[in-house]
């Protein structure tokens, strides 16, 4: 196995495939905390296209479902998804989490962060399962940007998430600042001015920070994976 995209160091040993190892159930249910990561992991994904070698994703932070199970949450294409979820039409997922600091690779999420979740949980009970109710704001860490668009791509504009919002249906929700409305900055994650990209009319995508900047710098490889997704854009609008 080759080492992670853009991750110094190599592995310790074979990726595990998490689903192969994991017993099947009926879905974890709904979200019910969430916590930012602040240490660098990232999740390993690979897929057919390209099965000798496994992608480093940026984790926004790790998500407690009720079931007890713990997992990473990345922003993938139109949402912010469990990384076991992670799926695309080349038979893609989820392969662990990696510690680039370590090079060791992760089979299930981390010790402290489970413990740190369910600690939460017992201390603050769970929110009732209301899309209405705000149940915690954590920032977002790793420079996640949201592509908008009105007119099918002609023209795109790229946002910073401010942070990320869980609700009470265990949606969880990427915040951007409405320029109009900013009064204090920084914008802080619980600010006012926020309102959820995931639920404006002008949202197309999720992008990580290092292809975003790419795209800002107008890199052809960048902009030929926009080209590509305006694409499919098109096609869903009309």
């Amino acid at each position: 196995m080759s080492r992670p995209t853009g991750e110094p160091g190599g592995s310790h040993g074979k990726v595990i495939n998490l689903e192969s190892r994991r017993p099947r159930r009926d879905g974890p249910g709904r979200i019910v905390r969430i916590a930012p990561e602040n240490d660098g992991l990232r999740t390993l994904y690979s897929n057919d296209n390209h099965p000798d070698r496994c992608t480093a994703l940026d984790i926004v932070g790790w998500a407690l479902h009720e079931s007890g199970d713990v997992c990473a949450l990345v922003p993938w294409l139109k949402d912010v998804v469990p990384a076991p979820q992670l799926a695309d039409p080349l038979n893609g997922h989820c392969e662990g989490y990696w510690d680039p600091y370590a090079s060791r690779l992760l089979q299930s999420a981390p010790p402290h962060k489970v413990a740190e979740l369910t600690a939460a949980r017992d201390f603050f009970g769970t929110a009732a399962n209301d899309h209405r109710v705000v149940v915690q704001s954590i920032p977002d860490s790793p420079g996640t940007h949201a592509v908008m668009s009105t007119d099918g791509f002609r023209s795109v504009q790229l946002l910073e998430v401010v942070g990320w919002q869980l609700r009470g249906d265990g949606r969880v929700l990427a915040m951007l600042a409405d320029e109009a409305h900013v009064i204090d900055t920084p914008v802080l994650a619980t600010d006012e001015c926020l309102y959820p990209a995931q639920e404006h009319r002008a949202f197309r995508y999720f992008f990580q920070h290092s292809v975003a900047n790419q795209i800002k710098r107008r890199e052809p490889e960048a902009l030929a994976c926009l080209a590509m997704l305006a694409g499919g854009g098109r096609g869903q609008e009309s």
